[in-house]
């Protein structure tokens, strides 16, 4: 990908951060055998449960979840981009970011886009000055000066081509104000203002740079209530949120997000004093909107209309949120009377009000069970089946933790489904097995777990494997992943744990593999390269066992399969 930083230079950046510094200048962290203890500074708690490690190169909590390497601490605790993370890392390293990365993000084509959109604002800004139908209009809606410098609101004059004579002076300007989505072609060829008679909203990237533009019409009868910028080099709508910029401006810590559907819902919230605030621009809640949500707050108030088309967006809104739900994240459903919308009710109500009324909102959890049993009776075995055959694929999409054992206990209580036998009063409950997709689990570790889980906490290990491995057409939970880890770790001497992790973090046995990093691993360190490589060996063995049971099983061989079974028998033999 053009642009796409090395692998090796961020597993380098990782190696020479000393994480414990870096997360020990913003949490107080306290030493406790070879870790780093501290209170969460992603939820609110009163036991320390976050853990740093200097050995693995990352941290972890045990209450939310939230884990990863130095590089995810300043993106999630920092609000820093990824980029923007590795260039404060790579400072503070004596590194230079590879130069055909910083050339491609910091090009002068797209710095041009930028001061574009920047002049474009400007030329907006001074447009509504002198504009008395859009002064008065905002002035009805109650936003003030204040406000409206806060959210750089203009106003796009009635002129085809107002914007398009004050800044494409040249053929160069002209082609870049069409880059960045404010010109528009007709058939015949002619261009023109994409924005006019509209007051506008500029959208900020999280740096604060306007990167596109929304414009709304004063009277319904003027065409599409909002129109929106097209997907430029800087702007991707699913990957945005009009007025984040806004809300870290007026918070150092975000408690609470509040998704609305509308520009001027956002200013009107932020006017009356709810500064939490944010819209989707004109399109569902991506899974993209969902992880940059939870990113910046624990919890999310998702506020819709009471109408089907509302409750159809809401639907959406929770199959973005539910792969995000780790522990210590909650989202909520505020549905709103017939006819109202955010702004209508902050202003009738006040802020107060609408507090009132977000403390009153739908937990995600009673939302996702109503929905799915909606005609669903209840009172009947099939209607049981019905709710449970609905919900179980939903459910599987929640990480593990504690909020996906408590949805599937109550898909249990609901119809019956799901849950182990209660054990027999005065036996203890057996521990539930770790285990994520494509990891083996049981009471009983198996070969495969062992393996991954020495190579985690030691990923040099992986120097007592080489290609081609053994055991890698074994029909196994878990062998794919493993083999893929040991690969990995080859081509990239030094890895430490955290940054292996990051490697794997969004493939389905990402929180398997966080939990097995964090578990204490049995025996010592030293000893750990012998069984390693004995569980290796175990593994061919079984892989050549298996094979002929295969070939065994496959009736009558011609005379390449009779050959590989001959040579299977004679390596069963040897090994």
């Amino acid at each position: 990908m053009a642009g796409r930083i090395p692998d090796a230079f961020i597993d380098d950046i990782v190696a020479r951060t000393d994480i414990v510094e870096v997360i020990g200048s913003r949490v107080p962290l306290k030493r406790a055998g070879r870790e780093y203890h501290a209170r969460c500074p992603f939820h609110d708690e009163r036991t320390p449960s976050f853990t740093v490690s200097p050995t693995k190169q990352f941290y972890h909590c045990f209450g939310c979840g939230a884990h990863g390497t130095v590089i995810r601490f300043l993106m999630d605790y920092e609000r820093m981009e990824f980029l923007d993370a590795v260039e404060d890392l790579a400072a503070r390293a004596g590194m230079e970011v590879p130069r055909e990365t910083r050339q491609v993000n910091q090009s002068g084509e797209v710095r041009d886009l930028y001061a574009a959109l920047e002049a474009a604002q400007a030329f907006f800004r001074g447009q509504l000055a002198g504009n008395a139908g859009a002064s008065a209009y905002l002035q009805r809606r109650g936003v003030d000066a204040a406000t409206a410098e806060r959210f750089g609101i203009g106003w796009a004059a009635e002129s085809w081509d107002a914007l398009k004579t004050a800044l494409g002076t040249d053929e160069r300007r002209l082609k870049l104000l069409d880059r960045a989505g404010l010109l528009s072609t007709s058939d015949s060829g002619r261009v023109y203002d994409k924005f006019r008679s509209r007051i506008m909203f500029p959208i900020h990237d999280r740096r604060g740079r306007v990167i596109a533009f929304g414009g709304r019409v004063l009277e319904k009868d003027d065409g599409p209530k909002y129109l929106n910028s097209p997907e430029t080099a800087l702007f991707h709508k699913g990957r945005e949120l009009y007025g984040l910029w806004q809300v870290r401006q007026a918070h150092a810590k975000i408690a609470r997000l509040i998704v609305v559907e509308g520009y001027m819902d956002v200013v009107s919230l932020f006017q009356f004093g709810v500064t939490e605030a944010v819209a989707t621009l004109g399109t569902a809640t991506t899974p993209d909107h969902a992880e940059l949500l939870f990113r910046n707050a624990a919890d999310v108030y998702f506020c819709f209309d009471g109408d089907r088309a509302g409750r159809a967006a809401a639907w959406k809104a929770v199959e973005s949120v539910l792969p995000r739900m780790r522990d210590g994240r909650q989202a909520f459903y505020l549905f709103l009377p017939e006819g109202e919308d955010p702004d209508s009710i902050v202003r009738a109500e006040g802020a107060q009000g609408f507090d009132a009324r977000l403390k009153s909102a739908t937990p995600l959890s009673e939302f996702v069970f109503a929905e799915l049993g909606h005609e669903v009776n209840l009172n009947t075995l099939d209607g049981r089946a019905r709710l449970a055959e609905r919900a179980r694929p939903m459910l599987e999409r929640i990480p593990d933790g504690a909020f996906r054992d408590l949805m599937l206990a109550q898909l249990h209580t609901l119809t019956g489904v799901g849950a182990a036998e209660a054990p027999a009063r005065g036996q203890a409950s057996p521990a539930p097995p770790a285990r994520g997709p494509g990891l083996p689990g049981g009471q009983r570790r198996s070969v495969v777990r062992s393996a991954i889980q020495m190579l985690l906490q030691q990923p040099s290990l992986a120097e007592e494997a080489a290609p081609p491995y053994a055991f890698q057409d074994l029909d196994q939970p878990g062998v794919g992943l493993l083999v893929d880890m040991i690969t990995l770790a080859r081509q990239r001497p030094g890895i430490t744990t955290g940054a292996l992790l990051e490697h794997f973090a969004e493939r389905p046995e990402g929180a398997a593999l966080q939990k097995l990093a964090v578990a204490d691993l049995p025996g010592e360190a030293a000893a750990w390269r012998s069984e390693f490589h004995d569980a290796l060996a175990s593994l061919a063995r079984t892989r050549i066992v298996q094979r002929i049971s295969q070939l065994q099983a496959a009736g009558p061989l011609d005379d390449t399969g009779k050959a590989e079974l001959r040579e299977l028998l004679v390596q069963r033999a040897q090994r």
